[in-house]
């Protein structure tokens, strides 16, 4: 059975138009990485747990806000490149990028050194364009990008 995983798709409309918030994963693997490394907010659950509130729970946990109110906007599934299955539901709202407080994880750093390390979930988030968006996020979440537009009457 493939991981699970269930995120957040938050938008808002600025004077320039359609911008979504995305993360940027934390950890060393990551640091480096820029273009096709950025995800929506999201977490991994377990059979039987209900991926609407895993979505919103792992929005807070990784970024420190509580999801906005409002109609959310089912996005459907993805898979992605490794095999992990992701949900996706959309919201409008609006948050400081600047202001993200994540949880951490802990990891083995440098590899077999026997040294446990903490880094944060997410290490930045930022505001997108559409179009800006698909060249940082990870290929296969393109989709609920390209599902929002659908939704919103934008273009792609």
């Amino acid at each position: 059975m493939p991981k699970t995983s269930a995120g957040t798709l938050l938008y808002r409309f600025t004077r320039e138009g359609l911008e979504v918030f995305l993360v940027h994963p934390g950890g060393p693997f990551w640091m480096n990485k820029d273009a096709g490394a950025w995800s929506l907010p999201k977490g991994e659950y377990v059979h039987g747990e209900d991926p609407f509130e895993v979505a919103k729970r792992e929005f807070t946990e990784e970024t420190g806000f509580a999801p906005p109110g409002g109609n959310w906007i089912p996005l459907g599934e993805i898979r992605q490149a490794g095999g992990k299955v992701v949900t996706a539901w959309a919201i409008q709202g609006d948050c400081r990028a600047e202001e993200i407080k994540s949880n951490p994880f802990s990891l083995e750093w440098p590899p077999k050194s026997g040294r446990m390390q903490e880094f944060p979930e997410v290490d930045r988030a930022a505001w997108f364009s559409l179009e800006e968006a698909r060249a940082k996020i990870l290929p296969a979440q393109a989709a609920f990008l390209d599902r929002l537009a659908e939704h919103l009457g934008e273009r792609v």
